[in-house]
């Protein structure tokens, strides 16, 4: 049995040991106080919110069931937190929207709350209906910050929120679905303009037209964009206004609902991209003045404005925010039964500065007191909150600037994301591409990038998402073969440009997916090489359809080009899935030449080797690999993929002995690399 000084020894130690954080990463040292104070922060946060550990995060997580509108068993209830407001009415076409004494809500004594209990007979489903607001100095009409389904009239463009209670609502067929991480291969998408035609895609449409392609091409997850309702189709879904609504744009609740439950039903993951980083500044339609106040959800004063989305930043200090947004997280994971979320502007809401203008050169510039604890907290408890209503449940963080410990552990100092995005990459591709000579590419450096991470924390590794497809820039194959796209990307009549750009997009994305510690992720239409860019709808191209949706028949045209990298894409994942937890597997590197741009790494049993010389076909080059026998698996040459079918990939190559390195059971593997081309083979 231990005695007293020996038990007081043990405190001494146990008290000294640095957090995990800092073990795993020892340069974090000297900011190990301000780590721990961060993650007592939000202890602290946590211990408040549930009575000391009384209940559960998820326990506090619940305003959606309460406030908003309600069937109850016996007629509705309606709720709304609006502390400034001195008067509220519900308007709608219940009462000719007008004020009426019957749908006069009441104010819930000692607190910011209202209420309205109404019979059942006083609302039906599909009824439009707002807030008549009014507070000291104002009045106006709003919809309510928690309402489920929120329209918007053809004819006027004014939004209102609707009534829901269908007679038959959507029951999930597949229960306790568990996401497949083994790699996390996302399809990042949008249902508005995933249809060929010019016009806004529906949930439904996406669920037959679309989610068949994403389950053949051999993807285990969806990535939605733009599913809280956002006034401005062209924002991309990143100015939100009714947080709890999914739009309606694109259907109805239930057909949202049975896309995901269909979904799951493929074995397909189903995350949301959540925007908590900020909201629009609309105030008919969002929450910037809900009841006279600004400041009810948002920072005061400098912080109120984000300077540079022209939108509205949260005040994560308040209890009543935290209740607003973690709410929100639980919503749509028991709703809708989504697999988790996509975290979207972290850098935004971790710095006071919003991380603009900062150059983030070393860990100084994390832990320089211009970080936002209150939403540094915020994220901390969103993710506990998620893993504890769906412990499979599946965080990203999109992230530029560094922050350490994003998605590393709570217990280990952390802010417990399962990813977060490696933005370093598409940079690096994109700068490449356009700085570059292809006869200066460096292997080495394209090494050093792919594997760019920290390594206690998983990324989604990727070499573009809608990002780089906006208009005003180039997706990948755009700035490859450009304007050549249009005339030279048919089989009978493809000219250097675009061969060569054809060769380069499969080699980037086969570094980029090999490389991989946690995921990958590719957007909508880009594994063919979708043409062009992404153009919203608006005043500047005459509200044109024609760049906001995807133009599948190319894809499926045999007589053009797009269908050979569509093709290669479907069998690169389908190579990656082939070794059991591949993300998992230690990256070898066993070649690098910068001067013959040859590449060689190894995971598991497959042998990736890349030659990013344009012009230098090497034969018998050799590689030190494990002894035995290879073959291959895949060929970005090969003609199946639009290559020129160089190598006989029908042989199997046998290493050849060297008695200097028979005790480390290596022999050399010789092989012909044809230029600007790349092989994976596979240990028999």
């Amino acid at each position: 049995m231990a005695t007293k000084k020996e038990k007081a020894k043990k405190t001494v130690v146990k008290e000294l040991a640095h957090i995990g954080l800092v073990e795993n990463d020892p340069w974090l040292e000297p900011y190990e106080e301000a780590i721990r104070g961060r993650h007592d922060h939000a202890l602290w946060k946590l211990n408040q919110l549930t009575q000391n550990g009384k209940k559960k995060i998820s326990d506090f997580a619940t305003g959606h069931l309460y406030y908003g509108l309600h069937k109850l068993s016996r007629g509705w209830v309606f709720r709304e937190w609006a502390p400034n407001a001195t008067d509220i009415y519900l308007i709608g076409d219940f009462n000719n929207w007008a004020e009426d004494e019957k749908y006069r809500c009441k104010r819930i004594e000692g607190t910011g709350n209202w209420e309205l209990k109404l019979s059942e007979k006083a609302l039906k489903h599909g009824d439009l209906y707002k807030m008549k607001v009014r507070w000291n100095g104002g009045e106006g009409e709003r919809i309510p910050a928690w309402c489920r389904r929120v329209v918007q009239d053809e004819q006027t463009k004014i939004f209102s929120a609707q009534v829901w209670n269908p007679e038959k609502r959507y029951e999930f067929k597949k229960q306790n679905f568990k996401p497949k991480k083994n790699p996390l291969l996302i399809y990042e998408c949008h249902v508005g303009m995933g249809q060929d035609a010019e016009k806004v895609g529906t949930y439904t449409e996406f669920k037959d037209n679309v989610l068949p392609r994403i389950i053949k091409d051999g993807y285990n997850c969806i990535q939605v964009m733009a599913i809280q309702e956002h006034p401005y189709y062209g924002s991309f879904g990143y100015h939100v206004s009714s947080f709890f609504a999914p739009s309606s744009r694109f259907g109805t609740p239930e057909e949202l609902k049975e896309l995901i439950d269909t979904a799951h039903k493929n074995g397909i993951a189903v995350i949301m991209d959540i925007v908590h980083s900020h909201a629009v500044k609309n105030e008919v339609e969002g929450l910037g003045n809900l009841a006279g106040d600004p400041n009810q959800f948002f920072y005061p004063g400098d912080r109120h404005e984000h300077p540079a989305w022209d939108s509205l930043c949260f005040d994560y200090g308040k209890d009543e925010v935290l209740h607003f947004l973690l709410s929100n997280c639980k919503y749509w994971l028991d709703e809708f039964k989504f697999d988790g979320f996509r975290f979207d502007g972290v850098t935004s809401m971790l710095y006071y500065s919003h991380g603009l203008g900062e150059a983030f050169g070393g860990y100084g510039d994390y832990f320089n007191g211009h970080e936002d604890d209150n939403a540094i907290c915020y994220l901390t408890l969103a993710n506990k909150l998620i893993h504890e209503v769906n412990p499979h449940a599946i965080t990203i963080a999109e992230e530029v600037s560094g922050m350490p410990g994003l998605a590393a552990k709570f217990e280990d100092g952390g802010y417990g994301f399962d990813y977060r995005m490696a933005m370093n990459i598409p940079d690096y591709w994109i700068k490449t591409i356009k700085e570059v000579r292809d006869e200066d590419i460096n292997v080495c450096s394209i090494f050093w990038e792919v594997k760019n991470r920290r390594p206690d924390e998983k990324t989604i590794s990727y070499c573009e998402s809608h990002d780089q497809a906006l208009v005003g820039d180039k997706t990948i194959i755009f700035r490859l073969v450009d304007a050549d796209m249009y005339w030279h990307f048919a089989k009978k009549d493809v000219n250097d440009i675009a061969q060569r750009g054809i060769a380069l997009h499969k080699m980037i994305r086969l570094v980029t997916v090999a490389a991989i510690n946690g995921g990958y992720l590719n957007f909508m239409g880009n594994e063919f090489g979708h043409p062009e860019w992404i153009d919203f709808p608006r005043e500047g191209n005459g509200w044109s359809h024609k760049y906001a949706r995807r133009q599948w028949n190319l894809v499926d045209n045999k007589d053009l080009c797009y269908h050979w990298l569509g093709d290669f894409d479907r069998e690169m994942l389908k190579v990656i899935k082939s070794v059991r937890n591949f993300q998992d597997k230690p990256v070898a590197e066993i070649w690098h030449d910068d001067g013959d741009q040859v590449l060689c790494f190894m995971r598991g049993d497959l042998v990736f080797v890349f030659n990013f010389s344009p012009t230098r076909s090497y034969t018998d080059y050799g590689f030190l690999v494990p002894t035995g026998s290879y073959e291959v698996v895949l060929n970005t040459d090969a003609k199946a993929f639009g290559g020129n079918g160089f190598a006989d990939d029908t042989i199997t190559h046998f290493t050849n002995y060297d008695p200097l390195y028979v005790n480390e059971h290596k022999e050399w593997l010789k092989l012909y690399i044809p230029a600007r081309s790349a092989v994976v083979l596979k240990k028999v």
